[in-house]
C-alpha cells in the first residue's frame, strides 16, 4: 500500500527535530452545498531542523517515531521570508 503524502503549512518549529504542520482540506457540504474548509495538525519529523514557521512542506506517512509523530517531512517547497 502506498504511503500518503500531504501538503501543509508549518505552524510551529519549537521542538527539536519536530515541526507541526497544518493540513487544510476543502469539501462541499452535503446539505448546504457550500465549500467548507477543515484543517488538522500533524507532527512531522524534521531531521535537520530545516523548516521554519510559514514554510509550505510535503509530509509522508511513516512508522511511529514517537508517541504522536508518524509523519516525516520529505520536501520544503517554499522558504518563509523573515
Amino acid at each position: 500500500m502506498p504511503k500518503r503524502v500531504l501538503q501543509g503549512t508549518v505552524v510551529s518549529d519549537k521542538s527539536d527535530k519536530t515541526v507541526v504542520v497544518r493540513v487544510e482540506r476543502r469539501f462541499t457540504h452535503p446539505l448546504l452545498k457550500k465549500t467548507v474548509r477543515r484543517s488538522k495538525k500533524y507532527k512531522a519529523h524534521d531531521e535537520n531542523n530545516a523548516c521554519k514557521i510559514g514554510d509550505i512542506v510535503s509530509i509522508q506517512e511513516s512508522r511511529p517515531i514517537s508517541k504522536d509523530k508518524n509523519w516525516v517531512v520529505i520536501e520544503n517547497q517554499t522558504q518563509a521570508t523573515a
